[in-house]
């Protein structure tokens, strides 16, 4: 899974990597079962790792989710963390900046969610919105735009440095499953709710997002902070890319179970 992430300093062309990419497992129903099995393994493995990250309380993990539109952020949350403790784990999804937020400079808004020591955190889209869609639409200048890119680096270094481990994954779909999806969810009365009748004007901008991720993502993967360009024109393999990565983050930390209050001989104890 590491030739997914992107080494700091390259400058990334997404060209040079297919969405519809499934390693080494072949695409078609058996290889779907074999990474749904392997992906169950790995969640298995998360619900432990994340026991630990609560009880010691001395780390954090913050997941950074961005991509297209129907890229499948809220499906990556739903595979992957199902079966993470829900008390120790805090989904935020970045909107429209309030008239209190616009007061603020632009990372305030974000610093209040950063997970504490103990949780998991996860952005569905996050700080890296003030790099891309206000610098596709023109609402701040690419002179802006790149300071903050300077900005967002030091922001995520002060974060791993007081103990919060980063992970940023652009979820990688081609124009056409986007298309693909945009239609079912137009076809299905279940998924309507989610349409919104900017998607198609968005979806004119394709080439402008490409440039925008392009030039965010080969600025700010850092050592500390990686981006990870993961396969999602297919779901089933996208959740492993992403579910493998978590946890490799996890065993890092090198966590382990805290010891019981000295003074107590458990041996001994008597629940009356």
């Amino acid at each position: 899974m590491k030739r997914y992430r992107v080494k700091p300093g390259v400058k990334l062309s997404l060209a040079q990597y297919d969405p519809d990419d499934t390693g080494e497992h072949k695409k078609n129903r058996q290889g779907k079962e074999q990474v749904k099995t392997e992906t169950a393994k790995l969640i298995g493995r998360l619900d432990g790792l994340q026991e630990r990250l609560y009880a010691n309380a001395t780390r954090s993990l913050l997941i950074v989710l961005q991509g297209m539109d129907t890229s499948g952020k809220d499906g990556t949350i739903k595979g992957v963390m199902s079966g993470v403790n829900p008390q120790g784990c805090k989904v935020v999804a970045f909107k429209v900046p309030s008239k209190d937020e616009l007061a603020h400079d632009f990372l305030w808004r974000v610093h209040r969610e950063v997970p504490a020591k103990g949780y998991i955190g996860i952005f569905n889209r996050s700080h890296y919105e003030d790099v891309l869609i206000t610098r596709v639409h023109g609402w701040v200048s690419d002179k802006t735009a790149k300071r903050r890119f300077n900005q967002i680096k030091e922001f995520e270094e002060l974060l791993t440095e007081n103990g919060t481990a980063i992970l940023k994954f652009f979820l990688h779909i081609s124009k056409d499953e986007q298309k693909d999806r945009l239609q079912a969810r137009i076809a299905d009365p279940e998924k309507r709710w989610k349409w919104s009748s900017g998607d198609l004007e968005e979806r004119k901008l394709w080439d402008e997002y490409l440039k925008a991720f392009e030039d965010v993502i080969s600025a700010t993967s850092t050592d500390c902070a990686p981006w990870y360009i993961v396969p999602a024109n297919r779901k089933w393999y996208r959740n492993l890319v992403v579910a493998d990565r978590v946890v490799d983050a996890l065993e890092n930390m090198k966590l382990k179970t805290p010891s019981a209050p000295e003074g107590v001989d458990f041996a001994k104890l008597k629940i009356v």
